[in-house]
């Protein structure tokens, strides 16, 4: 998971749109968020050895979630569903599946031979792909 942290930043996505809709995010807010650029950090948690923070900012919302890896935790998502989340690693990929309303969302990410983390994003059978550069924003 280690490989992970850091910053990253969107730089395209595909579908995007189709996953908001799956998940019933309002027409305003997935037309806001089809041209924002989003923001990821990763980090393990200070003092903390096995816990992470994932922070998250779109525009002008920001998030954040603790988890150790395997466990359960609850998340806010940009989109405002409260879900229950659990994080794993499978090898060189990332999962993460929040259980929630409307439905569930599976997330997998790997970085590329680029060294682009490659976003996979799969809501009912519909599949979305960003695409994150490293990057110099600081989430403070």
């Amino acid at each position: 998971m280690d490989k992970f942290c850091g910053n990253w930043e969107t730089v395209s996505q595909e579908n995007w749109d189709k996953v908001m809709k799956a998940l019933e995010v309002g027409w305003l807010t997935r037309k806001a968020a089809a041209y924002a650029t989003g923001y990821l950090n990763l980090s393990k948690k200070e003092g903390e050895a096995d816990v992470y923070t994932l922070k998250w900012k779109i525009t002008v919302k920001t998030g954040e979630a603790d988890y150790k890896e395997g466990e359960e935790f609850d998340e806010e998502t940009p989109d405002g569903r409260k879900v229950k989340s659990t994080v794993t690693m499978d090898g060189d990929t990332y999962n993460a599946v929040q259980r929630g309303q409307p439905a569930d969302t599976h997330i997998s990410r790997v970085i590329d031979e680029a060294g682009q983390m490659v976003e996979t994003i799969k809501v009912k059978d519909i599949v979305c792909t960003r695409i994150y550069k490293p990057s110099e924003y600081v989430f403070c």
